[in-house]
């Protein structure tokens, strides 16, 4: 169960927050949409929810806020837009890395690829996904911790009709699983298709907060659409014909030659434009948007009368009911199809109503609390409908009528007017466009279903320090990019040595290691830092790891994984580089410039710490700044920023004595520690006094203290 308690955005210099003061609930075992035109807030209040943007307000997931539950994932499962992976990247290699993250097995990825149908695309990368199959795969990662909770943000948009039913189709059964979904959508009778429970915003603000079978009632009214060039002598006509028969008919003019017609059908308007001569362009049936917040009046008892407009004409004297509850009259004649008590729309030409005997109305809406329920929602058309309640008796044509339960949700087949004289525009199929109503319960039987969720996750593994470990191999591993560049480290540095032994005057250590004395860094150590800064720039760019938290999370295991991953790399690409140099050197000029130098071990050191403190600190500024740019700078303003200052600092004579601290640190210590212990503290004093060590040892802890300053205020916040 969802609860949402207060949700209000901060609001940008003097416009009004996004969203103001929503509370609602989505209830276990059923689908909740969350209803709204573009710009009502629905995107915001789910980032507010999950605690993607700061504001006002807390939403509790089973009595828990998001916050304070220790594995979120396996709460609640999340899909905002697109699939946010690298494009690079694999179907299964992505969901096999999302594997690593949550703590499941690795054969849960090809259990939700059968479940959604991705298996024949399993090697396809990200990029080349169509529309639904992203949707398919996005679906895919948010059920593959085995979450109670779905938070869906307009899974559907863009979707063709069956991909829209398939998609609809399992959040319908997760639900019935057990599961709680809460789904947003701009399209009221897709709501009103697939859900169970509706709350409709506007403004920012909570204007509906009905059951599906309600809001089917009060906001999606049938109506026959009518267009003809002598629209306003119909009107009138149409009004004429409603006072002689009693009828409660409302008609609206929506501007030019369209007019909207409610409480009659498209035989009774065909039937009076062909006996009156007036041509008509169009005629069909349509299931009409009241607008936001139409109904809500008649969810509470204090629902105001409104004023009635100068436009209605009545059938006879006498007062009317009250437009905003009549679907909720104990007594008397049900009026048919009066305007809801509020909500956005044209204003009506002709509201009559007739609170008098009169014949039955075509469209009756059901009071709350009488006749039987409602059906249970079916998302594809059925092949054997059921029959039709009643038949008008009319001689234009036989037209079933809607049953007064479902006469709000179900509009009345389409009929071929008479008097067209232009072809009918296509309509879309029933299937998309007919809202059922949705019951107020789980049905007692379950319902029929060709889709298959993939099995639960009986036994969760205990958290363990490899995890964090297992998904970054599995991150690095999984793109072509490490490769690359790898690659091209080895490449250039090769080239690099042979230039350099062909021109000469370069000492041998630095002959294997292609570092030129022009360059501030060798091609190794730069390829190591942007390495390392790809590590966390890539998990802003594309944060597929913790994209139910909007951010990648500043957890020590993380950071730890990253720079033990990055520090692999480095020394790898470290000692490749070394050997591809020496190699292609004896190749070229014989065996005289590979021979080993008497000290190796210090040098092999010094090259292996410069390697990997450059792979660290673009962890680390990556992580800092967000930014694989801005790691790979860090790396390079070491050399060119850093060190001149440290050398400066460091060489001159201090006020204590005339010896240079890093004069100091190179004669070693004074007192000698048994079992010659020393002998490694003075080589890494040593290492530390010469001026790329120094400055890259202090940047290190430098970015490593602003990393954890960063984590430690996001996390107050």
């Amino acid at each position: 169960m969802i609860e949402a308690i207060g949700l209000t955005s901060i609001p940008r210099k003097e416009q009004p927050p996004a969203v103001d003061n929503v509370s609602f609930e989505a209830h276990t075992g059923r689908v909740t949409a969350l209803l709204g035109a573009p710009g009502a807030g629905k995107t915001t209040a789910l980032r507010l929810m999950l605690e993607l943007q700061r504001g006002r307000g807390i939403t509790y997931f089973r009595g828990r806020p998001l916050h304070g539950i220790p594995h979120p994932a396996h709460e609640v499962g999340v899909l905002l837009g697109d699939v946010p992976g690298h494009p690079a990247r694999s179907v299964r290699g992505h969901l096999r890395m999302l594997c690593a993250a949550s703590g499941v097995p690795a054969r849960r990825a090809d259990e939700v690829l059968e479940a959604v149908g991705l298996v024949s695309l399993r090697d396809e990368r990200l990029g080349a996904l169509s529309r639904g199959m992203d949707r398919r795969l996005g679906l895919a990662c948010a059920l593959l911790p085995d979450p109670h909770t779905l938070v869906l943000d307009d899974p559907a948009r863009g979707l063709a009709v069956g991909e829209r039913r398939w998609l609809y189709d399992m959040l319908r059964e997760h639900a019935a699983q057990g599961g709680t979904v809460l789904c947003s959508t701009a399209d009221p009778k897709e709501a009103a298709r697939f859900a169970d429970h509706v709350v409709t915003l506007d403004g920012g603000r909570v204007v509906a907060d009905q059951r599906a079978a309600d809001f089917a009632r009060t906001r999606l009214r049938p109506r026959v659409v009518v267009r003809s060039p002598h629209a306003a002598r119909l009107s009138v006509l149409l009004a004429q014909r409603a006072r002689s028969t009693q009828r409660s008919v409302e008609v609206v003019r929506e501007g030019g030659n369209r007019l909207c017609v409610y409480g009659t059908t498209c035989a009774e308007v065909g039937e009076t434009a062909f006996r009156n001569g007036i041509v008509v362009h169009q005629l069909a049936d349509e299931v009409g948007d009241m607008g936001p917040g139409a109904g809500a009046g008649a969810e509470t008892s204090t629902a105001q009368e409104p004023q009635p407009s100068s436009a209605a004409i009545d059938a006879q004297s006498g007062p009317d009911p009250e437009p905003g509850a009549a679907a909720a009259l104990d007594s008397g004649p049900e009026p048919e199809f009066a305007p809801p008590a509020s909500g956005p729309g044209p204003e009506p030409e002709f509201a009559l109503r007739a609170p008098g005997p009169g014949p039955e109305p075509d469209f009756a809406l059901p009071a709350p609390g009488s006749g039987p329920e409602p059906e249970p929602p079916t998302l594809a058309p059925d092949p054997s409908p059921e029959p039709e309640a009643a038949t008008p008796a009319l001689d234009c044509g036989p037209e079933p009528e809607p049953s007064a339960p479902a006469a709000a949700a179900v509009p009345a087949p389409k009929a071929v007017p008479a008097a067209s004289t232009t072809p009918e525009p296509p309509q879309e199929a029933p299937a998309d466009d007919t809202p059922q109503a949705a019951p107020s319960q789980q049905p007692t039987t379950p319902r029929p279903t060709t889709v298959a969720l993939p099995p639960p996750v009986l036994v969760r593994p205990a958290p363990t320090p490899l995890r964090p470990v297992r998904y970054e191999i599995r991150r690095a591993a999984g793109v072509a990019t490490g490769y690359i560049v790898g690659a091209c480290v080895l490449a250039v540095s090769a080239l690099t040595a042979v230039l350099l032994a062909r021109i000469g005057h370069t000492p041998q250590p630095r002959l294997l290691a292609a570092w030129p004395v022009e360059l501030p860094l060798p091609p190794a150590a730069l390829g190591a830092g942007l390495l390392g800064a790809l590590a966390f720039g890539d998990e802003f760019r594309h944060p597929a790891l913790a994209v139910d938290r909007g951010t990648v999370p500043r957890r020590l295991g993380l950071l730890t994984a990253k720079l033990f991953v990055a520090s692999l790399t480095a020394l790898a690409l470290a000692v490749l580089t070394v050997g591809c140099t020496a190699e292609v050197l004896y190749l070229v000029y014989g065996s005289e410039l590979v021979a080993l130098p008497a000290d190796w071990p210090a040098l092999t050191a010094g090259w292996l710490a410069l390697v990997t403190g450059c792979a660290w600190a673009g962890v680390l500024a990556a992580g800092v700044f967000r930014s694989t740019t801005a790691g790979l700078a860090a790396v390079v303003a070491v050399p060119l920023l850093v060190v001149p200052a440290v050398h400066k600092m460091t060489e001159g004579p201090s006020a204590r004595g005339p010896v240079p601290f890093a004069g100091r640190l190179k004669g070693g210590l004074p007192p000698r520690w048994p079992f010659g212990g020393e002998q490694h503290l003075e080589a890494l004093l040593r290492l530390l006094a010469q001026p790329v060590g120094g400055a890259m040892a202090l940047s290190v802890l430098a970015l490593l203290c602003a990393y954890a300053f960063t984590g430690l205020r996001s996390r107050v916040r």
